[in-house]
């Protein structure tokens, strides 16, 4: 099992502005937990995203000497990708590719047939670096603008997608409307459609449902999950301001019971919580 820690996620969306300093302290700390991948930052404009406009900076204070955690960074457009697939230090550059016709104009200032023409030239770009392009399926479980939606719609997505040879595809739930049958039905269709891709669950969730969405896609077979400490974080958009992300220690903790080994460092993840109170 995959574990993605996504302080990103969870801080871009923060009213007040967390210092240089205590972004690279709690990444350094997250570094030490045992994440397979660590969504640390973005490159989009900082007009949009003001929480991120320090990324570079941050990048340049992690200590990556004694970690096996790779690095992501978000991105909005080709432009965005540019910037960050010219740091050696980050393997997954992420793009967000709406479901929802109304949310990716809102998301990223573009049509969706625009959309992905920028993922052609930004997954071109990543096999020329050697990086990997991960594409989030955004509003995966479903919309609130009234735009179509179906399982059938997202495998289509992915059949595209598959095209351009993206080998990793996260369906998200963005405004936390996903229900664990829904989930679980939307995993099990992709993975027998299409067993070379490797699916993840980028899911939100209110308090006290994390636990039965990851029990969904782990019975669906999904093998990388995204999260976030103390499930902070989660759309901006979302009109439930108790709809954040899934919490990370609640995942592991059901991983445990579901008897799935990680390689998880317990003494690090409570420090993690412990500094995490600081940033949030």
């Amino acid at each position: 099992m995959k574990l993605i820690e996504c302080p990103r996620d969870a801080m871009q969306g923060l009213d007040h502005f967390v210092p240089t300093d205590l972004k690279i302290q709690y990444l350094n700390t997250l570094l030490q937990v045992g994440f397979d991948t660590l969504d640390f930052g973005s490159f989009v404009s900082p007009k949009v995203i003001p929480q991120m406009r320090d990324t570079a900076e941050v990048l340049a204070g992690l200590d990556l000497t004694v970690t096996r955690t790779k690095l992501l960074a978000i991105v909005a457009n080709r432009r965005g990708a540019e910037q960050a697939v010219a740091y050696p230090q980050i393997q997954y550059i992420g793009f967000p590719l709406s479901v929802s016709e109304t949310f990716q104009q809102r998301n990223t200032n573009r049509t969706i047939a625009q959309a992905f023409i920028e993922v052609a030239d930004m997954q071109q770009l990543c096999v020329e670096s050697g990086k990997q392009l991960v594409v989030y399926l955004s509003m995966g479980f479903g919309n609130p603008y009234g735009d179509p939606y179906s399982s059938a719609i997202v495998s289509d997505f992915t059949e595209k997608l598959l095209q351009l040879r993206i080998g990793i595809i996260a369906p998200s739930d963005t405004i936390g409307s996903s229900t664990p049958e829904a989930i679980e039905t939307l995993f099990q269709l992709l993975i027998q459609t299409f067993p070379s891709v490797e699916f993840g669950a980028h899911l939100h969730a209110r308090p006290g449902e994390a636990r039965v969405k990851v029990r969904a896609a782990v019975r669906a077979g999904v093998n990388r999950i995204d999260g976030a400490l103390r499930g902070f974080g989660g759309c901006p958009m979302a009109a439930d301001a108790l709809t954040g992300n899934l919490p990370t220690e609640e995942i592991i903790q059901t991983l445990l019971d579901e008897e799935i080994a990680l390689a998880i460092n317990q003494s690090a993840l409570q420090k993690a919580l412990m500094v995490s109170s600081a940033v949030f």
